[in-house]
Order: structure tokens, then sequence, then C-alpha cells
């Protein structure tokens, strides 16, 4: 293999695909990128087993082949060469090993035998569809935080992403059992009968950084095991979670009728500056609600206490109290995009429904805490 390719579409490309490479591994061929070189231009390939990614980018082919390199390693090269440098890559030396020149620079990396590259097949997808990237974006960005991260309960590890019976949208679910984001995008076509999956945590952020570049759409192809995404020359396939969801219906409350809207940046900072005496093992805030404002407090013995208070439209009992995770209240009044917040509330120890008043598609659960 042989081939010149300008330096910062290189760049670009190894920053995609080496993200997936995670940087400690018992297996030595995942810590490579694979390098193809024909027809179509050069073709980076990176995977950890369970996610592979593949990009295309256009350079001047002298020789085809292909070979495998530390994806790390040559990433930080390119990164160190100067913009706009011509890089070429060589492995058709006897050597084995990858050369890369660029202007005076020259570097030889040890590569490992391109037929020991795993392969992910992408198998039978028969469900497909196309979204925009926007939708996408969003489906990711405002449930992401939700995401459990405990490995005992795995089937949390990812966003469920479903077309429900009840309405013609595609929804997405995430929760770590102390709150839950729902948020829903309209259903493209084709996507109607699909079935309910669960996309891995690592795979909907590599996504998201894809996807971030711009692109109008991406395809998106699934089956009960698999997932793929094609935005423009780059392909990610993923393999889906194998477990069941719960059935988060049960979770969203149906007859919180205390309702309290507030607006979002006065009160986010009243929370974070009131978190600031919680206890950091509890971060315990408290709201108590009053005419027409909420008063935010916490408590720490060791520390002392600490009160703010926020303009509020109340419509319930006066004298309601509840508690809850200071971070987690920040992480849902960060996905809130108009200026309002709205609380369905019921009493202090039920789950209470957060809304966003610029945002119908959008729904955030939390469960309270003792104070």
């Amino acid at each position: 293999m042989k081939l010149t390719i300008e330096r910062s579409a290189l760049l670009r490309a190894l920053g995609h695909v080496q993200n997936v490479v995670e940087r400690r591994n018992t297996i030595p061929i995942l810590s490579n990128v694979q390098l193809v070189a024909d027809e179509a231009g050069l073709s980076l390939t990176a995977t950890d087993l369970d996610l592979a990614i593949v990009e295309t980018v256009a350079a001047e082919i002298q020789q085809p082949g292909g070979t495998t390199a530390p994806a790390h390693i040559l990433h930080d090269i390119v990164r160190k060469l100067p913009d706009g440098a011509q890089v070429e890559l060589d492995s058709a030396t006897d050597d084995g090993r990858l050369t890369v020149r660029a202007a005076r620079s020259k570097f030889a990396l040890s590569c490992l035998p391109r037929e020991d590259f795993p392969v992910m097949a992408d198998g039978d997808l028969p469900h497909q569809f196309v979204l925009p990237t926007a939708d996408l974006r969003r489906l990711i960005e405002k449930t992401r935080f939700a995401i459990s991260t405990e490995e005992t309960r795995y089937y949390l590890n990812g966003i469920y992403l479903h077309a429900p019976d009840d309405a013609p949208v595609l929804r997405g679910v995430a929760t770590d059992s102390h709150r839950l984001a729902h948020i829903e995008v309209p259903l493209p076509q084709g996507a109607a009968g699909m079935p309910g999956v669960i996309v891995p945590r690592k795979a909907a952020l590599e996504v998201h950084k894809l996807i971030e570049d711009g692109d109008s759409t991406v395809e998106i192809a699934l089956s009960d095991s698999k997932i793929r995404f094609a935005l423009g020359d780059i392909v990610l396939t993923s393999k889906l979670i194998d477990g069941t969801f719960p059935d988060y219906q049960r979770v969203i409350p149906v007859g919180n009728d205390s309702l309290m809207e507030v607006d979002c940046k006065s009160f986010s900072a009243a929370v974070d500056r009131v978190a600031t005496i919680s206890s950091e093992k509890s971060r315990a805030v408290k709201l108590a609600v009053n005419g027409d404002a909420v008063v935010l407090s916490a408590n720490n013995p060791e520390q002392g206490s600490g009160t703010d208070e926020v303009p509020a439209n109340f419509n319930g009992q006066d004298g309601l109290e509840i508690g809850f995770n200071a971070r987690y209240l920040l992480d849902i009044a960060g996905q809130i995009d108009g200026e309002n917040v709205c609380f369905d509330l019921s009493d202090g120890a039920s789950p209470t429904i957060i809304r966003d008043a610029a945002d119908q598609g959008a729904l955030y659960v939390l469960m309270p805490m003792r104070v």
C-alpha cells in the first residue's frame, strides 16, 4: 500500500475512528486501525468487537493494499504534523512496517497482519429509515445523562429506542432508576414496526460526536441484535444490548396535580448555590412551595445551612415540601431549552414530572429523597 493524503483529511478520519479504540486492550490487534487503499480512496476501520466504525476519505493511491497500525500513535503523529502537509503512507516495504512521511518528518510504525483484524458482519438489517440529524442529536443529548453506569443492570446501560403503538413518534428513553428521560421526535418513514432496541452508551455517544459536523440526515438500519448508522462517508455499526428494558410507563406518575412553573436559569442558579452547603454524600436540597415562591434549603450538621428563594407560579396546596438530589435536578434543568421549567408534583414521597414549557416532546421523571 502506498498513498498520499492531505493531513487535515487524515486527521479528521483518524479522530473519528480512534475514539472507538480502547486505550487498554488484552487483544493487541484491537489497538490498531485497519488502513485499506483502493479505487474508492483510503478506508479506515476500528473496532472493539462490540462497535465498529469505517470511514472512507479521498487520497491519491499509488499502490492499492492494506495494513493495520497503532491507532492512537498514528493519530498523535498526524496531529503534530504541520497544517497543510501532504502525508505519505507506505506499507510496501519488506520489514512489515508502515512508513509515515511528511515534509522532513519520517516515522516507521510496527504493524500487525491485516488478516488478523476482526470483521463485524452486519447481517440482515430489515428495518431501515432516514432520520434528520437534528432529531437524532436531540434524542441522544437529552437522554444520555440518565443512562445508568451500573454494570449489574446492564439493560439500563443504553438508550431504549422504539416506535410506541400509542403515537406516531420515535421515542428515546433512558433511566438509572433515580431519574428518567423520555424524548420524542416525529416518526420517520419506515420506522413503524421496528423492534424496541437498547443502543449502548458508547455507540450513542460516538454517533453524537459524528453528527456534530452537520450532516443533514443519517441512515439507520437495525435488527434485533445490531444497529448501523450511516453518515456520508462514515458507517458505524454496533451490537445492541441483549436485554429487556423495564416498563418505564409505570414509573411516569399520572395523578400529579400540583403544578409549579419557574424561570429555569434562576431556579438552576439557586439550586447550585444552596447545594454548596449540602453534604457531599447526599447532595440533598429541599423545595418548599409557598404562595408565589419556592424556597430552596439545605442543611448540613457539620457545615451549616442555607436557603434561597425563587419566584414561582404554583397551582396546588401551599406548604408542599419535597427533597431532591441537587446534581440530578441540575442535570435535568440543563436539558431545558425554554425559559421556564414546569414541575408536576404530588407529595413529598412521590415521583415528580419535570417538563420543558417550550418542548412538548420532552419529559423527565425524578425520584424524591428524604431530607
